[in-house]
């Protein structure tokens, strides 16, 4: 019977499985400091050689059913799993796809949920992180965590929200979700930012809305920059011309939302609707009217983009543009595993088409 101590020359197990010969890698340091089962510990258990214990772990030839059945059986009993970094050091791959966000919120939480349903039955696994919580150097945030965990812990990975046009990163498949420049560099995924814009801003006017607020997004991202160009243009094409002091930036978030808002809401000559370029700016627009005393919609009319889950449950529930964000990701990881399995020229640019969702939070205009 074999232990976890063979020595590398050792040429045969139970049931007849020959081990890899000279050289067989030894468990990696990080499985030996941190007291977790280790691939010593499965052979030592199941009374094979370490060298049987990777082939089987690693789906290769030669070792036979009932050895194979073992060793599994014992893999998950000790809960062994093998290190990604001494995987990656043997293989050269780790079979790994890393999502990259600045942080984790509804945006982003609702594109991981479509990656992860896409990745059930590929062979691949995900790996979400969190590259720019609690840094006040917000720009370059991707480069840093492309730097840490590309061609390491994985093999391809889908950034939401680059702030950088990126290269490809060492041969690292990379994939952009809304990237801040537009669909250039890497292969890219996105909505039709603008005609979800006019589609939102017709809605407004098809209701007799005339003084419409706009309170956008960052001025450095791309997809910002065409929902308020198509704003103006439906405005334009409706022979409207809107009032500058009208048209905000807010960021994208509430925080930063806040003061535009309450300089929209708190003038003697405010807008009837306001068209907010997310969904979380617009639920804020929603609660500071409510503070101010305004009713929605009856005083008020408010629209959003993006049909996060939280805009079907405010009070009342948001009309907005739906962006497909569940598609959006699992587009993202589709192309990544393409650029894997057939190369870089399987990236492309899509752009996936927005929908209106009318709820309760719009309507004609008071008289």
């Amino acid at each position: 019977m074999h232990s976890g101590t063979d020595s590398p020359g050792s040429t045969a197990g139970p049931g007849g499985d020959t081990t890899d010969g000279p050289g067989f890698p030894e468990p990696a340091a990080d499985e030996r400091a941190t007291g977790r089962a280790t691939i010593t510990d499965v052979a030592r258990v199941a009374g094979v050689s370490v060298a049987t214990v990777s082939k089987v772990v690693n789906g290769r030839y030669g070792v036979a059913a009932a050895t194979a059945e073992r060793v599994l059986g014992v893999v998950a009993d000790l809960g062994y799993e093998s290190s990604l970094v001494a995987r990656s050091l043997r293989r050269r791959q780790t079979n790994v796809i890393g999502v990259l966000v600045a942080e984790f919120e509804p945006f982003s939480t609702e594109l991981l949920k479509g990656i992860s349903a896409a990745i059930a039955g590929t062979g691949y696994e995900l790996l979400a992180y969190c590259g720019d919580a609690g840094r006040s150097d917000h720009v370059g945030w991707e480069r840093r965590s492309l730097s840490r965990l590309a061609g390491t812990l994985i093999d391809g990975v889908v950034i939401v929200t680059p702030t950088l046009a990126l290269p490809q990163h060492d041969g690292v498949p990379i994939v952009a979700i809304d990237p801040h420049t537009g669909p250039t560099g890497p292969a890219t995924v996105d909505s039709d930012n603008l005609g979800g814009a006019r589609t939102a801003t017709e809605h407004l006017i098809g209701l007799g809305h005339t003084r419409i607020g706009y309170l956008g997004g960052r001025a450095d991202l791309e997809s910002a920059r065409l929902r308020e160009l198509g704003f103006k243009e439906a405005m334009a094409a409706a022979g409207l011309t809107p009032d500058p002091s009208l048209v905000l930036e807010g960021g994208y978030r509430p925080d930063r939302s806040d003061r535009p808002t309450h300089d929209l809401l708190e003038r003697p000559d405010r807008p009837t609707a306001v068209f907010a370029a997310n969904d979380l700016s617009a639920i804020h627009v929603i609660q500071v009217a409510q503070e101010l005393g305004l009713r929605v919609p009856e005083d008020l009319s408010v629209i959003g983009f993006d049909d996060v889950p939280e805009a079907a449950g405010c009070t009342p529930p948001l009309t907005t543009v739906a962006q497909s964000l569940h598609e959006m990701g699992a587009e993202a990881l589709r192309m990544v595993i393409a650029m894997l399995e057939s190369g870089p020229s399987a990236g492309h640019h899509t752009r996936l088409p927005t929908r209106l969702v009318q709820r309760s939070s719009t309507a004609p205009p008071p008289s």
